[in-house]
C-alpha cells in the first residue's frame, strides 16, 4: 500500500518554491499558474514586498495570467506594501490594455489603496493622455484627492505633465 501523505518541504525548499511561483507571475506563465491554483495555491499569495501574484502579472503586462488569477479568485484590491493596487501599477506603466481588462473584470475605476491614488492620478502624473481619456470615459472622478490632498490635476501640475494638466483643466472649466 502506497503512502499518500503530502511530502514535507524544508524552509529553504518552501522559499525557493515560492520564489519560483512569483517568478512565474512576473513572466506571465498563465498555464503553470492555472495548474498551481487548481492544485490549491492561494490566489492571493504575497511576497516579501506584499506584491500578490496578480500585482506582478499585471505590472508586467501579462493579460492571460491576470485572467487566470482573477478566474481563481485573486483579489485585485489588495495593495502591496507601498500601497499600490494592480490598476495603479498598470497606469504607472502606461498599459491601457491591462487597465481595460481590470475594469472589465469589475475593478472600480476609482479604486485606491491607503495612499488614495487612483489610476487617473497616476496617468495624469505621467502624461498618459490615452489612459486619462479612457478612465474619464469609464466614469473616473477627476475631483478625487489622494491622502495628501492632491487631485489628478494637481498631480499632473506637480510632475510637469502639461498636456494632462490641460486636459484636466478643461474638465474643471
Amino acid at each position: 500500500m502506497s503512502d499518500h501523505s503530502p511530502a514535507t518541504m524544508t524552509a529553504e525548499e518552501t522559499a525557493a518554491f515560492a520564489e519560483e511561483v512569483f517568478d512565474r507571475a512576473r513572466r506571465g506563465d498563465a498555464q503553470m499558474l492555472g495548474r498551481l491554483l487548481a492544485s490549491g495555491l492561494p490566489a492571493d499569495l504575497r511576497n516579501h514586498k506584499g506584491d500578490t501574484l496578480l500585482m506582478l502579472a499585471s505590472y508586467h503586462g501579462h493579460r492571460e495570467a491576470v485572467q487566470v488569477l482573477l478566474a481563481h479568485g485573486a483579489d485585485p484590491l489588495i495593495a502591496n506594501d507601498n500601497g499600490q493596487l494592480p490598476i495603479a501599477g498598470a497606469a504607472f506603466k502606461g498599459d491601457l490594455a491591462m487597465i481595460r481588462l481590470l475594469l472589465e473584470q469589475g475593478v472600480p475605476v476609482d479604486a485606491a489603496a491607503t495612499d488614495g491614488r487612483t489610476a487617473l492620478m497616476l496617468a495624469a502624473m505621467f502624461n498618459r493622455l490615452e489612459i486619462i481619456d479612457y478612465l474619464l470615459a469609464q466614469g473616473a472622478d477627476p475631483n478625487l484627492c489622494d491622502a495628501g490632498g492632491a487631485s489628478a490635476l494637481m498631480a499632473a501640475r506637480t510632475m510637469g505633465a502639461a498636456e494632462a494638466a490641460a486636459r484636466l483643466e478643461a474638465l474643471a472649466g
